[in-house]
């Protein structure tokens, strides 16, 4: 029997005055303001939580929600907001060296708020723009992602608010994960249930794939000159270490992995 989901599992680890002492496969980093998690349920391929500590400043209440962080004071929502930004890029760049070292490319990355959560501490998802994941099984959930239908709150989007002071009013989300056609977020096309919908997503991150190996080797055999054919180019008056700085490097170009292969998990 599967036990029910600790609702409050976000607040007690946005409470704790140490972060370290999560495990590994819970922790991915942490800042003085923020922390971040790995999602549990990945929609994606990558998929972490960035999460507000709270702070003498904020308590829990203030970090309930979306909703609830935008009816304090501008200054301090705004401050928040700010963290979770800095702290998810962070993540963003770990991400891309990680899909370097798994893919040998990168794709775009979104984050973003959900207005209505069933989870009791706010929280920006930071995932890998192709909802490809065998934890994503509903319309519910995928509708919860997709990324122009208007209930994944873009954080860009969030921060432009500030200007307009807008105040979220949850009633107008709740169709948009019920409603409507099941449609790809890249294509628009209209699939007629899960299985197909996850099949046809499967395909299009085949095409991606395919597309930026190509590239990726278009590259390679446009800058990997071979030294003969650089010398046979130079003539007498010319140094050898003009040479060698034609030549392509061949060191190990890889860096240090910060994030391991448990991305994935």
């Amino acid at each position: 029997m599967t036990s029910a989901p600790n609702l409050a599992i976000f607040r007690s680890y946005a409470s704790k005055p140490n972060p370290i002492t999560l495990p590994p496969s819970i922790l991915l980093s942490h800042s003085e303001t923020c922390l971040t998690v790995f999602d549990a349920f990945p929609k994606s391929i990558f998929h972490f939580l960035v999460i507000p500590r709270i702070q003498p400043s904020l308590s829990a209440r203030h970090l309930t929600d979306l909703r609830s962080l935008l009816r304090c004071e501008k200054s301090t929502a705004k401050e928040v907001l700010m963290n979770l930004n800095e702290e998810a890029n962070n993540v963003k760049k770990m991400i891309e060296e990680e899909m370097m070292k798994l893919y040998k490319f990168k794709w775009e990355i979104w984050m973003g708020f959900h207005p209505i959560s069933s989870m009791e501490h706010l929280h920006l998802h930071v995932l890998s723009a192709d909802l490809y994941s065998p934890k994503m099984k509903s319309k519910k959930h995928y509708n919860s992602f997709h990324p122009s239908l208007g209930f994944f709150l873009h954080l860009k989007d969030v921060l432009s608010w500030f200007d307009a002071m807008i105040k979220l009013d949850a009633s107008q989300y709740q169709s948009l994960l019920k409603d409507g056609d099941l449609c790809c977020w890249q294509c628009d096309r209209a699939l007629e249930s899960m299985p197909k919908l996850k099949a046809h997503l499967q395909d299009e991150f085949g095409k991606l794939t395919t597309r930026e190996k190509a590239k990726s080797e278009r590259k390679r055999k446009r800058t990997d000159v071979p030294v003969s054919s650089v010398q046979a180019m130079v003539t007498d008056d010319e140094r050898p270490e003009k040479v060698a700085r034609l030549t392509p490097s061949r060191g190990d170009d890889s860096s240090d992995p910060t994030v391991g292969v448990d991305l994935l998990s």
